[in-house]
């Protein structure tokens, strides 16, 4: 069976929603044949990451970065789930063909775009493909924003199936 592992940081009622739209969507009924491993990103493990076949990650945008939460993730897992840089610093994250999928969301009150961009310059250097576009949500959130959420869950599991 495959395995979708979800790590985020929803430390408000707001991103919880979304953490929990995402992950409904990644159950729903026309999914089959994926476990869903849920896991609060101080709580997520190398080894969480190296069981999974496929990755949903979910942050907060902070001053212009992601959650520290999520990139102690990072700095935890990061070596021994295959992370690389080359000699001058680059990603190096292993050939196309060996890369598992992923997807991010990311909420911001004002703005998520360092926080895009900080999330993807680590995940390049891993042996990850963003496989759905990122859903970037700024201020409140409503239905579509829910839909979308659930979505970004569903296509990740589903290409997991």
């Amino acid at each position: 069976m495959a395995r979708l592992l979800v790590v985020h940081h929803s430390p408000t009622p707001v991103v919880r929603s979304l953490a929990d739209a995402v992950v409904a969507g990644a159950h729903d009924d026309q999914v089959e044949g994926v476990e869903v491993v849920v896991r609060p990103a101080l709580e997520a493990s190398a080894s969480d990451v190296l069981g999974a076949d496929g990755y949903l990650l979910g942050t907060t945008a902070n001053f212009g970065y992601m959650s520290g939460a999520l990139k102690h993730f990072f700095d935890t897992i990061f070596l021994e789930a295959g992370g690389a840089l080359t000699d001058d610093g680059s990603a190096a994250g292993g050939t196309a063909a060996a890369r598992k999928p992923f997807g991010l969301w990311v909420h911001g009150r004002y703005d998520t775009t360092g926080a895009v961009r900080s999330v993807l310059s680590i995940v390049g250097a891993l042996p990850w493909a963003q496989a759905a576009e990122v859903l970037e949500v700024v201020g409140d959130v409503g239905a579509e924003q829910q839909a979308a959420a659930y979505e970004l869950g569903g296509t990740l599991a589903a290409l997991l199936m």
